[in-house]
Parts: structure tokens; sequence; C-alpha cells
């Protein structure tokens, strides 16, 4: 044999070595690991959150144990939601209960993806002889449980923090974004919390110092006694656009009224009721415009939304919203655009104004207006627009 022929045998011998011990990280030798069967001497209950998968293939065995890993924590936030339920109600009123269960399951994704940062694959077995993969993710529960206790801490002390803000006379609006803010995170605590008394042998967590009905139940009381909002809309179709608007903002949790208020002059005078603290005026257009189709009539709307403070008369966010739709005659036209304002008033501008309420986002201070608002010749919306 020459010496390049034995050269190359000698490079391929090595090669098959390397391909094995590379195959020992699945085959975990020929015995199977006492972990198939549930129990591991390596891994032990007491020390070790343990999930099995099995697959064709080795990266579906792996995926399969993390899931079964996960499964675990999903059950018991799953059963413990009934202590949020108020709180979920307040975040979805007016929702069906399958729209309430998906803010469920936003609750339990965030608790499942901080789970499994402290999972591993910890072994690895291929069965030659049905020809399946194996899997074991695993989940130290003394680190696990330090990590969770750490980010349950940090929770308590911003909740405490937020009750403290919230029970100080102070603005109202800060009052509300305090408790908003408590009540929001007292539900990521307890589902940390959930996780925590899987993570634990004994079954036990952390007790808090609130409740979560508790907060809700504040939270809904101050909005419905200490913070209401006022709507006016003028323009077109006013009484399909402001009932949208005012659906919406309930569903969002906020007190609303449409009753007259004798402080400001676009409202009108009605000395009933609680007087409210924000006002949210608007204006309405729609119109039919001509595009030169000759099977199809348009119509163009357009809307202009400002967030008042009624106490120091100030504008303190603005938004707008237009578009065009298109049917067979002018009547279909506008029936479709007062459908699709209502949907936009309801859903988009109705969660603007709230976040803004709840601090979670800003409004911006003057709105952009849609193209093709009608405009007088100054570039600005025609008075009658306006007042």
């Amino acid at each position: 044999m020459s010496a390049r022929a034995l050269f190359l045998r000698q490079i391929s011998s090595v090669a098959l070595v390397l391909v094995a011990l590379s195959g020992c990280a699945w085959l975990g030798g020929q015995s199977k690991p006492d972990w198939i069967d549930g129990v591991s001497e390596a891994y032990p209950a007491s020390q070790y959150l343990v999930g099995i998968g099995q697959s064709e293939n080795r990266a579906g065995a792996e995926d399969r144990a993390y899931a079964s890993v996960a499964r675990v924590f999903k059950a018991e936030v799953s059963a413990q939601a009934k202590d949020w339920e108020s709180y979920l109600v307040i975040e979805q009123r007016g929702q069906s209960s399958a729209e309430r269960r998906l803010t469920l399951d936003n609750l339990t994704r965030v608790s499942t993806d901080k789970v499994l940062e402290n999972v591993r694959i910890v072994d690895r077995w291929f069965d030659v002889r049905k020809g399946l993969y194996y899997a074991l993710a695993g989940m130290h529960r003394p680190q696990a449980e330090m990590s969770f206790m750490e980010r349950i801490s940090l929770l308590d002390r911003s909740i405490g923090e937020d009750v403290e803000e919230a029970h100080r006379p102070s603005d109202k609006l800060a009052r509300v974004r305090a408790l908003r803010r408590a009540a929001r995170n007292l539900v990521l605590r307890e589902t940390y919390n959930a996780d925590l008394r899987v993570i634990r042998p004994s079954g036990q967590g952390i007790a808090s110092a609130y409740r979560v009905s508790e907060l809700a139940r504040e939270l809904e009381q101050f909005l419905a006694t200490n913070l209401v909002l006022a709507v006016a809309v003028t323009g077109d179709q006013v009484e399909p656009a402001q009932r949208a608007l005012m659906e919406g903002l309930l569903k969002e949790g906020l007190q609303v009224t449409s009753r007259l208020w004798g402080g400001d002059s676009s409202v009108g005078v009605d000395s009933g009721g609680p007087i409210p603290e924000l006002l949210v005026r608007g204006v309405v257009r729609v119109w039919p415009i001509d595009v030169r189709d000759p099977q199809f009539k348009f119509v163009r709307w357009c809307s202009d939304f400002e967030v008042v403070d009624l106490t120091s008369q100030r504008v303190v966010g603005a938004l707008s919203k237009g578009g065009k739709e298109g049917h067979l005659t002018d009547r279909e036209a506008i029936a479709k655009v007062v459908r699709v304002m209502q949907q936009e008033f309801s859903t988009d501008v109705a969660k603007a104004i709230a976040g803004h309420v709840y601090g979670e986002s800003e409004l911006p201070a003057q709105a952009s207006q849609p193209a093709g608002c009608p405009r007088d010749g100054s570039g600005s919306m025609p008075a009658s627009a306006i007042h």
C-alpha cells in the first residue's frame, strides 16, 4: 500500500472515531438511562424539575422536553387565575371570555419565557432499536428559586411604592396611573409566585401584602367616582360616532358621560352627575368624492379629536383618523364609512385615549390631519367643523 493511501486510511479512521464520539451525547451508552422511566439518580426530584421529550429527530425531542417543563408551570398559573379574574375583567371589559383568555395566555407566556431561562437540556439518548431520540430538560430548583425570589422582591418594592403614591393626595391622573401600575405588577408578581410554588418542593410561595381583587376594586371605584370623561362629537354622523367612542372607552374601564356640562361652552350646561375631569371633543366629516369610477361611488371621512384637561383648559393630546370607502351606491358607501369609523373609534381611538389616561402611552400634542380633510383658505379645518 502506498504512503498516500495509508495516510488517507488513517484520516478516515480518525474521522470515524470523531463521529462516533460526537454521537455519544445522543447514544448515552447502549443501555437505557434511568430517567427514561421517570426516575433519575443524577437529577433527583428534590433538586431538579425535569421534563422528557421524544421524537424522530433531535430538535423535536429537545423542544418537547422544554415544553414538558413549561406545561407544569402553565397549569399552575391557570389554576391561580381565578383570583385575578376581577383584574382581567377590568383589563378587557366588554370583551368575550375568549378574549379575556388571551390576556391570561399573555401572562402565561411571560411566565414561560422566564421559566425557560432556567431550563437546559441535561441529557440525551437515542434508542437505536426504535429509532427515537430522547431528551431530558432540567431546572435546578435552588438556582431557579433564587431567580424568582429576586424578581418577586423587586416587584413587591415597586407595588408598595405605587400604592403609597396612589393613597397620597395628588393629581387624579397620577393616582389612577399609580393604581394601574400596582395592579398590573401585582398580577405579574402573582404569576411569578405561582411559578415559585412549582419550583419549591414544599409547594409554598411568598404571600403578598396586597390582593389583586382589592386593588382592582379600588381602581374601578376611583375611576367611577373621581375621573369621569365627557365625550362631545360634532359634525357628520354624530350619533354613531359618539356612541362607538363611548363604548370603546367603557371597554377600557373608563367612566364616560355624554351629559352636557356647564364648564365648557362647547359641551353645554348640566349640573347633574359628577363633574368630568377630561373632555374628549372631536369633529367628524363625511363627504362624497369623485374618482371617475363608472361602477363605484366613493366617500371619504376624517376625524380630529382633542383631549382637554378641564381644570386647566389645556389640550393634553390629540389624534386624527380618516380614510375612504367605496360601494355601488352613495348610500351603501356612506353606510360602509360609518361602520369603518365606528370600528376605528371603538378600538384605536379609545385605546389611545385610555393609554394616555393610564400612563401607558402618550398622545401627540397636535394631531396630523388626514389627507383630503376639508380645509378653508388658510389651510385649517372650516370653523363649522371645529365648533
